[in-house]
């Protein structure tokens, strides 16, 4: 691990200390590293659509709202290979909210996003996007097979950037 030393005046370490303690954090390092790797990934999310992603879109829509949630499942068929799973919760007699976990590569993930939220009768959409590298290739997982890339069992890792 790398020391570094930063200096803040007063008014911006009193307020800084104050998030740490709202927010839980044993000290200020951990904070700091944490903000550090929010802002990497804001950054990195501006750059480009290049990239592979794991994301959750959240959205909160009328379930009586004509043929809406058939069309939300259609479109979720339609872009199987992103959909990983989704949640689906009633909030009241009329609203619901579903939590869709996605993966892919980003640009396209946030095409799907915008669709889905753009169907008349969705509110409340907000996707949140971590980026991540793709590893795949053959290895062995504890006591079972090894894996061999495009055999039986072949399988991705997604690790998120650091």
């Amino acid at each position: 691990m790398e020391r570094i030393t930063i200096s803040l005046d007063e008014e911006l370490a009193a307020a800084f200390d104050a998030l740490i303690a709202e927010r839980g954090y044993r000290n200020r390092s951990e904070a700091m590293r944490d903000l550090l790797r929010a802002e990497l990934e804001r950054s990195r999310q501006s750059e480009s659509d290049g990239g592979h992603c794991i994301a959750t879109l959240s959205y909160v829509y009328n379930h009586h709202e004509r043929e809406l949630a058939e069309r939300l499942t259609s479109l979720q068929h339609a872009h199987h290979d992103l959909t990983v799973s989704t949640l689906h919760a009633h909030l009241d007699h009329d609203n619901c909210i579903e939590c869709a976990i996605l993966k892919g590569p980003s640009g396209t993930v946030r095409q799907f996003a915008a669709v889905m939220t753009a169907e008349r009768g969705v509110r409340h959409g907000s996707l949140n996007l971590i980026s991540v590298e793709v590893a795949r290739g053959g290895h062995q997982h504890g006591e079972g097979p090894a894996y061999r890339k495009g055999g039986s069992g072949a399988h991705v890792h997604y690790r998120p950037r650091t």
